[in-house]
């Protein structure tokens, strides 16, 4: 995403490593096969005690892994339309981090509803994207999160259906394809798990 802008202000960040992966069957105009990446905001820091948890930033760990995993998805040719993200600050910091190795340029908008929500919120949102739009990023947390990828989940590669089950770490993106043609359609056990990563194997 360059030179990418997000509320007014244009993101730079560093280069990354970019790691060769399949191609997760990203939506095309053709089939109008549905995509989904799941991106858990990067490593937090709990530097300052008496910070309330909206307003807690990355630590330096979150700091370099956030434009890497950026990267990946780029290398995995996932490119996002629209970028739902946390109004968080850590979440609005891995994306700011992140954007400038994505590919496209796709809207963005802040949600107030993806901070610390339930699943079942996590999906009534990605249920109201509009039609047309046919590859989402959600920007999020967990434990809401981790919930939806499983609740998602109803195919892929067994190992990596099965390293998701037991964590979504931070930092770590879940890209899944939906045989829906409109996001309204998806539902629980509809998607492909087509690719999950984390930061501690790409740095």
């Amino acid at each position: 995403m360059s030179p990418a802008r997000i509320c007014g202000s244009e993101l730079n960040g560093p280069d990354a490593v970019l790691y060769s992966r399949p191609d997760p069957r990203n939506a095309s105009p053709r089939n109008a096969m549905l995509s989904l990446a799941l991106f858990r905001h990067a490593k937090s820091s709990w530097e300052k005690v008496d910070l309330d948890d909206f307003d807690r930033p990355l630590n330096q760990r979150g700091r370099t892994a956030a434009p890497v995993m950026g990267a990946a998805l780029k290398e995995l040719n996932f490119t996002p339309q629209l970028i739902l993200c946390s109004s968080a600050k850590r979440a609005r910091e891995t994306l700011a981090l992140a954007a400038p190795n994505l590919k496209g340029a796709p809207e963005v908008k802040f949600d107030d509803q993806l901070y610390l929500t339930s699943p079942e919120t996590l999906l009534s949102r990605l249920k109201s994207v509009p039609a047309g739009i046919k590859s989402v990023l959600m920007i999020g947390h967990n434990p809401g999160l981790h919930a939806l990828a499983l609740m998602l989940a109803g195919a892929g590669d067994a190992k990596s259906v099965s390293r998701l089950e037991d964590k979504f770490p931070t930092g770590a993106v879940a890209i899944f394809t939906f045989p829906q043609t409109t996001w309204r359609d998806v539902a629980p056990g509809s998607g492909r798990l087509e690719a999950f990563i984390t930061p501690r194997e790409r740095t």
